[in-house]
């Protein structure tokens, strides 16, 4: 979902771990309101876990879940009832053969560059008067942290392989967000930040599954564990990663 080919995941680290994505991802569903009925479209539905929570809101509605990841959708295949459209896509150009009635997304679009294109392809899937309830990681997410590993990222055994990887997230502000939404043609735009704190039950798994798998991707793979505990060494323990939400909510506009 980014200029260069979409990561696949580790799908059944990510599901063992992402606890507290999952009750994220709760609190944007209750902002979702649904009669039932409708057709949502799940933007990065990953391995089916929050995906699952949504499809009970629908008893005679039904979900499509998008996912640029291979792994992630075949775990979700595991996960969900087998008549649920599942589809391994870049949410940059995916073709929906029908438009939907909402959008779900929860912790997808800071992995996505261009979000002046992402929210054009979104409003193209959109109904008219369809709504987006997402979040993500927003400006300040994670920054400490992030400015941690830049440092060992400069270590002689890694800093070749990692050259570039800061430009792999997108973590945007409110007011740039609202911006690209409107020039989208989504109405109603509402963004605003939310500060969170994770304490992992097991620091290393979290980080090798969640937070580091783009340099594990860059890197040798003798190289994982030697990085992934070099960080961890240089952090104070507990482990406490310090998140910013992104809340993003809107309405597609109506044809004129």
């Amino acid at each position: 979902m980014s200029s260069e080919a979409p990561r696949d995941w580790d799908a059944v680290a990510y599901e063992r771990v992402a606890d507290a994505q999952e009750e994220w991802a709760r609190e944007v569903l209750d902002r979702l309101e649904l009669a039932g009925d409708e057709t949502v479209l799940d933007a990065g539905c990953g391995a089916g876990r929050v995906t699952k929570l949504l499809l009970e809101r629908l008893p005679r509605g039904r979900v499509i879940g998008v996912d640029s990841s291979p792994s992630m959708i075949e775990k979700a295949r595991e996960t969900l009832p087998g008549d649920v459209e599942l589809i391994v896509g870049d949410l940059l150009t995916v073709e929906l053969d029908e438009r939907v009635d909402a959008i779900f997304s929860n912790a997808t679009f800071h992995w996505i560059l261009d979000h002046r294109r992402l929210f054009g392809r979104l409003a193209a899937a959109l109904k008219a008067g369809g709504v987006l309830e997402a979040q993500c990681g927003g400006i300040g997410n994670l920054e400490v942290f992030l400015n941690t590993v830049e440092s060992v990222s400069g270590d002689e055994r890694f800093g070749p392989y990692l050259r570039g990887i800061a430009s792999t997230w997108n973590f945007a502000s409110p007011g740039d967000t609202e911006t690209r939404l409107r020039r989208a043609g989504f109405e109603r735009c509402r963004c605003w930040l939310e500060e969170r704190s994770v304490q992992p039950r097991d620091p290393g798994d979290y980080l090798k599954a969640v937070c580091l798998g783009p340099h594990c991707d860059r890197l040798p793979g003798p190289l994982h564990e030697p990085f992934v505990s070099t960080v961890l060494e240089a952090i104070p323990r507990p482990l406490t990663l310090d998140y910013v939400r992104l809340n993003i909510s809107a309405r597609r506009g109506f044809e004129r």
